[in-house]
């Protein structure tokens, strides 16, 4: 599978706006599917890839590709392996490609949350090391 992050785009053939038909014809069927309902939010559908470490998020009546988390440390962000990265050199080489203004925080969970949000993406580290990527169009 191709596993270069393609900011507001995808992940590899992975494109946002996909319906969950295009996605399985892509990837097979999910290892496992969720369905969160909540009243005040178009229904989401979430699909688990466990031997891809991806996760992917579809939104609407009619759902379609709106987030993409993945673990998988083969990923390339701009021709660099993202998850060989530490905070200091991804925050660089987001600058790098104009991504200036980024957001840091601590989750209550213990995970340290780097985001660009003119990117749509968050980085997730702990205990220094990058251990997941979510990316959205």
């Amino acid at each position: 599978m191709n596993t270069t992050i393609n900011v507001k785009q995808g992940l590899g053939d992975i494109r946002f706006g996909m319906p969950v038909e295009e996605i399985v014809a892509l990837l097979g069927n999910a290892d496992e599917v969720e369905t969160i309902d909540n009243a005040l939010d178009d229904p989401t559908t979430v699909l688990h890839y466990d031997e891809a470490d991806l996760t992917l998020f579809l939104e609407g009546e009619n759902p379609k590709l709106s987030c993409i988390d993945t673990s998988d440390e083969t990923c390339t962000l701009f021709g660099q392996s993202v998850f060989a990265l530490d905070e200091r050199a991804l925050v660089a080489l987001m600058v790098e490609h104009g991504y200036v203004e980024q957001d840091v925080d601590n989750e209550d969970w213990g995970e340290r949350r780097v985001s660009f949000g003119q990117a749509n993406i968050d980085f997730f580290y702990d205990g220094g090391q990058l251990v997941s990527v979510s990316l959205g169009a």
